[in-house]
């Protein structure tokens, strides 16, 4: 284990140029994979993400997007029964719906209130790769998401913000940035 990233021995985090993302690499076997391997000290790999990969210096673009596609950000909550449970924070995700569902209202609630921003609690608490970018999906339009995701996504207005949306990755809230 390697004490200061929570990582198993041969893992190390390295940085894709192409999607602005850390990955996990494996200098053993040259594999590379985007959420974290198994038997990772999640704590541990939390911290040290967050120290060396502050997501408020990685700033998304402004400016009007293609015909047709929007912008949005979101937060993601999986669950065990989610496509794939294990994210960039948690190699194996092992909470309920129930409970995934309960922490989204639980950050939909913060949000509404002003207390934080979407963007923010994306960056420290979003299973999504995302997180990286305060939860930045980027332009994107349709036939490009899981339909439950852009129906709720297409329906916002830029600035609003969605209530929980359940897809087979687990539980999103999402902004409509533009």
């Amino acid at each position: 284990m390697t004490s200061e990233t929570g990582l198993p021995e041969n893992w190390t985090i390295r940085f894709s140029k192409s999607k602005n993302l850390p990955y996990y690499f494996n200098t053993k076997t040259t594999a590379s994979q985007w959420e974290p391997p198994s038997d990772t000290d999640s704590d541990k790999l939390k911290v040290y993400m967050e120290e060396k990969f502050p997501a408020a210096s990685i700033v998304p673009s402004e400016g009007s997007g293609p015909a047709g596609k929007i912008r949005c950000a979101h937060l993601l909550v999986k669950h065990k029964d989610s496509r794939r449970p294990s994210s960039w924070k948690e190699a194996n995700v092992t909470r309920t719906k129930e409970d995934a569902m309960e922490i989204i209202q639980g950050f939909e609630s913060r949000i509404r209130d002003g207390s934080t921003s979407l963007a923010d609690l994306a960056a420290a608490e979003s299973d999504c790769s995302s997180a990286r970018k305060r939860g930045d999906l980027g332009f994107f339009g349709r036939g490009e998401m899981q339909k439950e995701f852009e129906e709720a996504a297409f329906a916002l207005k830029p600035g609003e913000m969605s209530h929980a949306v359940e897809t087979a990755s687990g539980i999103h809230l999402i902004e409509r940035l533009e």
